[in-house]
């Protein structure tokens, strides 16, 4: 099959833009991740790079790159490259509608998608519709109020004070990640805490929930028309702050043991079947309470621990997304071997010699760039062992290398 994969920070959403370095170290590395298995399936692979990266020659393995220096031009690409592919693949954040909309342009080329329906995306991507749902089919999820950021500071209080108690969670209704998200221990950080979220969202209203003590985690489940079926219990290394700092997805492990995994797995499954158009590759983030797991978010898109869960299933991945997308089948038993950890680390910016130097070791997912307009870069490390303590001594080694070479 051949297939065009995008990427969004990698692929020139940016272009014209300061790329940003944690964002690119998370893309990018997926990006190269997806590649590589496509490859292995024996699919031809087109991609989209923004041309500041195209210069630098990263490691990637497609037959085809095509460089974008203008805004408008991954538009006119996907557009004009699809005549000559049989599929399309979209990476990117449902912030400000970008995934649907890039989703939605691609399959009205007529090509194949392996996303999921756009219009479903553009459901699941709405925190307050989402919630909607989970909350009518039963499912556990935190209690939350949906607030419009142009209330007073007095209405907002108020509102909050008779159905919800500190901590609290506030973030954007279209947020990813932990763009935008703040954890209020009280009612005096109201203001900063709306202000963080309209730095990131445009949205006019905002999410305001329940903190429910626990374990962050996700899961990552494969998705045909009819059914689901979860493939991992995923750690997720985050760091939730207060609105005067910015909370952060550093990375995770690939597999995460729990008591109550197979809990996790089987509301996830009922999640996805609940929601039509859902399929392919899908994300449900979880906390993992004291009684009980609550559903937090479903990403309807690949995620950022595709890249460890490809080290360690017993499969390929890639080719599982497009049997389950194209021939509504799933893998028989899906296994998973050893534990995969990833993080992003920040650098300072590499000279050319120390990026080609990094760039292809082993460890390395996605290389420190050296870009001009940035002062510092973000590189993604992988480490991988039977037990989670070796992963984790091949993630500090790793780390060691890196910073041993870079300065």
């Amino acid at each position: 099959m051949k297939i065009i994969l995008y990427e969004y920070a990698s692929g020139g959403g940016y272009a014209g833009q300061k790329l940003p370095t944690g964002i690119l170290a998370e893309g990018f590395g997926v990006l190269r991740s997806l590649t590589t298995d496509f490859k292995a399936n024996g699919d031809e692979v087109t991609l989209l790079l923004d041309a500041r990266l195209s210069r630098l020659n990263p490691p990637l393995d497609a037959d085809h790159t095509f460089p974008v220096m203008y805004p408008e031009e991954p538009e006119q690409l996907l557009t004009s490259l699809a005549k000559i592919n049989d599929s399309i693949y979209i990476i990117a954040p449902e912030t400000g509608q970008t995934l649907q909309t890039i989703v939605e342009l691609a399959e009205k080329t007529g090509k194949t998608t392996l996303n999921s329906k756009s219009t479903t995306i553009t459901k699941v991507a709405d925190k307050a519709l989402l919630y909607a749902h989970l909350k009518e089919q039963g499912f556990p999820v935190p209690k939350n109020l949906l607030i419009n950021v142009s209330n007073t500071f007095q209405k907002t209080r108020k509102t909050i004070n008779q159905k919800l108690s500190y901590p609290l969670v506030f973030k954007p209704v279209d947020g990813v990640g932990c763009n935008g998200l703040s954890i209020l221990k009280e009612e005096s950080q109201i203001g900063k805490a709306i202000a963080k979220i309209k730095s990131e969202s445009k949205c006019s209203y905002f999410i305001a929930q329940e903190f429910i003590e626990g374990e962050s985690v996700s899961v990552s489940l494969l998705a045909t028309k009819n059914t689901a079926l979860a493939v991992s219990l995923n750690r997720q290394n985050i760091a939730m702050t207060g609105p005067e700092q910015f909370s952060s997805y550093n990375g995770g492990c690939v597999p995460l043991d729990h008591p109550f995994k197979q809990e996790a797995f089987d509301l996830s499954e009922k999640v996805v079947k609940s929601i039509n158009g859902l399929w392919g590759y899908i994300g449900v983030d979880l906390v993992l309470a004291p009684d009980m797991p609550y559903v937090v978010d479903v990403n309807p898109r690949l995620t950022t621990s595709y890249i460890g869960l490809r080290k360690v299933v017993n499969f390929n991945l890639a080719k599982a997304i497009e049997n389950a997308v194209l021939k509504d089948n799933l893998p028989d038993k899906p296994e998973n071997r050893g534990i995969a950890c990833f993080l992003k680390t920040e650098t300072p910016k590499p000279t050319m010699l120390t990026f080609k130097n990094t760039a292809n070791m082993d460890t390395v997912v996605s290389p420190a760039f050296p870009l001009e307009e940035n002062a510092t870069s973000c590189a993604l490390l992988m480490g991988s062992g039977e037990t989670l303590d070796e992963a984790t001594f091949a993630i500090e080694e790793a780390k060691k290398k890196l910073y041993s070479i870079i300065g």
